[in-house]
């Protein structure tokens, strides 16, 4: 067997492609992005597709398990809130073929609006989670996700954080494993969730979830390690490399299977130490589990609650006892270096005018986001992806038309497409006045240039549909859809005048390619 050095989402691409898997779908979002362009780029035999947004990416993926075949969605941490509706439908549902989704969550918010930890999402939908703590283990990983799938007829998550996601290690290539596509059986009592099945349904998964704690205590992926001292360290994902690091010689339960949780096994360990610590980034979800089973432990009391987590930080808390609000926030002692706009950007043109005309901008999810920051400082909210025509609408409907005449919702036309068009629909059906524009620079910009819908071009390089946006726009009763370069400074702020006059929905298609297209 030969190997390689990858970064931990091109294991994940690799463990799909060795585990035979047949169908991928993701909507791009870092720190998760990688994996479908490099199933796309190296491993061809599998089906793969940019979908509009992560609710469709695992629907289809559902489908195609169904259906049976092995099936893999991927997916940043917000954009498991997008896609929440159906996992927690088709956690009822269970699988034919292996249905695995990868959550990819972002401990610092280094490219992400929040820091959310989605094991939570794990107990929540009722669905087993397990999660590597590098490359190699998410290749091997991955392949074994989709084997619990089958055996428990459920879908599972594999959590990675950005720093598995994009750090590199040497991994062991091996052959893909040949799995046919299953015959799909009608069974409506499984796969159609009436109440009068969604019930019974739900008795099947509690009977599961028992199976796979039993699963889980005699899994290998969960493992106690032997220390020299009498302390303890429980720890999952990215913090097993620090503790190994900076206390080799304690204890540890490292926790790969991390729903359910391996009882039999915490209450082994706590019977071998005298002292327990658990390391985990975000929230205690472990410390909290092993304190409801009645078991003394230390965590976020000196573990911080809020960032990543480093070597040098779990040092310090472990090792030399610093307060928590002494432990040093590592990135300030990095000089500051803004991210901005590239030269040249026609985002740039947009919010020279939108500064100019000191409007309220509800701004979006893309590179345009950073309009918040000098030299433009011409953003005044943003929250999820499609949110800003929302709230536009909020505030039209919070102090009336005159408000729209001094507002504009500003979204990008990957995002438009992700999310925009329900809220647009609002707009028109709830009779708001304001005006909407959409910046299309004609690429998926801000997360490293992937097609979407509007660019004719499919994630595997096909020539596909290419949406129009201005009749996309016109379709869902807006009547006034002007489309303008921004470059023509001029020009475009009297057409930004003029639709923010009238009263009645307006959408501004602010359209010129971004300046790292080449052609």
């Amino acid at each position: 067997m030969s190997k390689k050095v990858l970064l931990g989402n091109e294991a994940i691409a690799r463990g799909a492609y060795e585990a035979g898997c047949h169908v991928a779908a993701a909507y791009p979002g870092t720190p998760s992005t990688e994996i479908l362009e490099t199933i796309a780029r190296d491993y061809r035999d599998i089906k793969s597709q940019w979908s509009p947004n992560e609710k469709v990416a695992l629907e289809v993926v559902a489908g195609a398990s169904i259906a049976g075949a092995r099936a893999l969605a991927a997916m940043k941490h917000v954009g498991l809130n997008v896609a929440a509706d159906p996992l927690f439908t088709f956690s009822y549902t269970g699988v034919n073929g292996g249905m695995v989704i990868i959550n990819a969550d972002d401990p610092g918010a280094w490219s992400s609006q929040n820091e959310q930890d989605n094991r939570h999402f794990a107990r929540a939908a009722k669905v087993p989670m397990i999660e590597p703590s590098g490359p190699a283990e998410a290749k091997e990983f991955v392949k074994l996700a989709f084997d619990i799938s089958e055996q428990f007829d459920r879908p599972v998550i594999v959590r990675i954080t950005t720093r598995i996601a994009h750090s590199q290690e040497i991994v062991e290539l091996g052959e893909k494993k040949d799995v046919p596509v299953r015959e799909f059986i009608r069974d409506p009592k499984k796969y159609v969730m009436i109440p009068a099945h969604a019930r019974p349904r739900h008795k099947f998964i509690e009977e599961q979830l028992v199976k796979l704690k039993e699963y889980s205590n005699k899994s290998d992926l969960n493992r106690i390690e032997k220390g020299t001292t009498r302390r303890g360290i429980i720890c999952n994902g990215v913090a097993y490399n620090y503790v190994k690091e900076v206390c080799p010689d304690d204890w540890v339960l490292k926790i790969g299977f991390i729903w359910p949780l391996p009882d039999d096994m915490i209450r082994e360990f706590a019977g071998l130490v005298d002292e327990i610590i658990v390391v985990e980034e975000l929230d205690p979800f472990i410390e909290e589990y092993v304190k409801a089973m009645g078991i003394k432990v230390r965590g976020k009391d000196i573990v911080p609650l809020l960032g990543e987590l480093t070597p040098e930080i779990v040092d310090e808390a472990l090792n030399k006892n610093r307060p928590l609000n002494s432990v040093p926030d590592y990135r300030n002692e990095i000089p500051g270096r803004p991210p901005q706009l590239c030269p040249g950007c026609p985002h740039a043109f947009v919010f020279e005018v939108l500064k100019k005309l000191d409007l309220h901008v509800n701004g979006d999810i893309g590179c345009y986001t950073l309009g918040v920051l000098p030299p433009y400082s011409a953003m005044h909210s943003q929250g999820c992806m499609g949110a800003s025509i929302g709230m536009n609408l909020g505030f039209e409907k919070a102090h009336g038309p005159e408000m729209a005449a001094k507002s504009i919702a500003v979204i990008g036309d990957s995002t438009f497409i992700h999310s925009g068009i329900t809220a647009l629909i609002d707009l028109v059906y709830n009779k708001g006045t304001g005006t909407v524009l959409i910046l299309d620079n004609r690429i998926t910009a801000m997360t490293g240039h992937q097609d979407n819908p509007s660019t004719g071009k499919t994630l595997m390089g096909e020539d596909a549909y290419e949406i129009d946006l201005e009749q996309l726009v016109r379709a869902v009763g807006v009547k006034r859809v002007i489309t303008v370069d921004p470059k023509n400074i001029e020009e475009f702020e009297k057409v930004v005048r003029e639709e923010i006059a009238v009263r009645e929905p307006s959408v501004i298609i602010s359209l010129r390619k971004c300046v790292l297209i080449k052609n």
